[in-house]
């Protein structure tokens, strides 16, 4: 039964990530007959701490009220990703879990969990900018770039910023049914789950031509994505045979011909849905998918989310009145 929640602190913690974990379990919202949570906030190093935004907070809890937790939630804080963290912490991090505490990190908080050797062979949740560095520093653990929040219980880890918002109310749903969960986000006027994942919400330039051979065909597939075209099409204007082409732009990309075409044809997807307001089936047609339904399967596919809810997230909610409905 979820009831004791502790938010651990470190300097630099960062006021937002915290504030998402003392608004879904630190509010009293007892009036709407929602549960009423034991919340404390702890500090892993002395009773004032300094936050991100430049000011400072003190904190009336030690690591010795972790003991009780049921839920122990690492929020994020500056320089996570390079720093070293109390080990009297990461113990604490260690014994919560081996008396069947949960533990939760919000962002870079994700850090903190992997010092402790907690996320060795599991799956794990982070802002997608830190995703390349806690896979370097940790690769006992396995990074999932896309995903807003990933469980693998006890140990949920979330993405960046609001993304927490997501796995507090996951893990309400989980210990005390949706009906509760969707009326802590109706308090918080924020969705009760949101669609697709973080992929939507990256910038992702594809990778360049690293040589001289295929830089000339790379501008005029960029140039030509509304056209069908073959290997054996772009082998014949870069003068080689379809397979020395193919090995060529391997080496050279980092991928292949398809894959690039298709990555880059989202791309331009995206940036029409965000800037334009020309039909999906429009979109499609200048994308070289040729239809609606082929723009949206391949959108789910690489992005986890729809055109129009892509379009609603990025230009509001009145947007995509004329560029038809997702089923389409």
């Amino acid at each position: 039964m979820l009831q004791n929640v502790v938010a651990v602190l470190l300097d630099g913690v960062n006021p937002f990530e915290l504030g998402v974990v003392c608004e879904v379990f630190g509010t009293d919202r007892s009036d709407d007959g929602l549960p009423v949570y034991d919340f404390a906030v702890v500090s892993a190093e002395g009773p004032t701490l300094n936050t991100r935004s430049g000011f400072s907070m003190r904190v009336e809890h030690g690591l010795e009220r972790l003991e009780s937790a049921d839920l122990i939630a690492v929020p994020a804080g500056a320089h996570y990703d390079t720093r070293t963290f109390p080990p009297e912490m990461l113990d604490a991090l260690r014994r919560g879990v081996d008396r069947g505490a949960r533990v939760l990190s919000v962002c870079s908080g994700v850090f903190v969990l992997a010092a402790a050797g907690l996320l060795d062979g599991r799956r794990c949740a982070v802002h997608w900018h830190h995703a390349d560095a806690l896979a370097r520093a940790y690769p006992r653990l396995t990074v999932e770039p896309d995903m807003l929040y990933v469980d693998e219980e006890p140990v949920i880890t979330s993405a960046g910023t609001a993304a927490g918002i997501d796995a507090c109310l996951h893990i309400v749903r989980k210990e005390q049914g949706p009906e509760v969960a969707n009326k802590i986000a109706r308090r918080m006027v924020v969705p009760p789950h949101r669609e697709g994942g973080q992929a939507q919400y990256i910038e992702r330039p594809l990778p360049r031509s690293q040589g001289d051979t295929v830089g000339e065909t790379l501008v005029w597939m960029e140039r030509h994505l509304d056209q069908e075209v073959t290997v054996e099409q772009l082998a014949e204007r870069a003068h080689m045979s379809p397979r020395t082409f193919a090995r060529r732009f391997q080496q050279e990309t980092g991928t292949t011909p398809y894959r690039w075409i298709l990555r880059q044809r989202v791309l331009l997807a995206q940036r029409l849905l965000e800037a334009t307001d020309e039909t999906v089936d429009t979109i499609a047609g200048r994308t070289g998918f040729g239809n609606a339904a082929a723009l949206r399967h391949q959108f789910v596919r690489v992005l986890g989310t729809t055109p129009n809810a892509y379009r609603r997230t990025f230009q509001g909610p009145e947007a995509g009145a004329e560029a038809g409905t997702d089923a389409a």
